[in-house]
């Protein structure tokens, strides 16, 4: 049985790194708002098109491509709530309202070393994040180790402060 928690902490980027999350959120919103736009509902043939698109604007290039791909997804689950009358129709993403994205976990092995791209230390209060690299945080009830595997990460940015949802998954 697969029990899903979720940890917040507040991270401490330095400039570079907050003009790269700013950047991430930004293109985010963007190709949320450019497919919905579109009016294209399958998510599939939006991350398609997602390559062909970052040829045109060179700004989503700098991105992390799993953020992107998960807008992509979002905008998918927002139409099928429509379509099964559970919610409104999906509306465009307004800049300081909806600062957030989200990044999933890519676990993959090369001569034979196991490789996460989203990593936690809990000793040295850092978070490895795709494209961002190490970030400095500020712990969870002080807490050296934790069990289970992480799954996926939400950034967000909330009055000029951020911060990072972790969630994990324990056996």
């Amino acid at each position: 049985m697969k029990i899903y928690k979720s940890y917040k902490f507040r991270m401490y980027p330095n400039k570079c790194k907050e003009k790269l999350i700013n950047k991430t959120i930004d293109s985010c919103r963007f190709i949320y708002n450019y497919f919905l736009d579109k009016k294209i509902s399958n998510a599939y043939s939006g991350i398609k098109l997602i390559s062909e698109l970052s040829k045109e604007k060179t700004f989503l290039k700098e991105a992390d491509s799993c953020a992107l791909r998960n807008s992509v997804f979002n905008l998918e689950d927002a139409y099928k709530r429509y379509y099964k009358n559970l919610g409104g129709y999906p509306k465009f993403k307004i800049r300081g309202i909806h600062n957030s994205y989200k990044t999933n976990n890519i676990k993959s092995t090369y001569k034979g070393k196991y490789y996460n791209s989203i990593k936690l230390d809990l000793k040295n209060k850092t978070i490895t994040l795709p494209k961002l690299k190490e970030v400095p945080i500020r712990g969870y009830r002080n807490k050296n180790t934790f069990n289970g595997t992480i799954k996926s990460a939400v950034i967000k940015k909330e009055v000029n402060k951020y911060y990072v949802r972790r969630i994990k998954y324990i056996y």
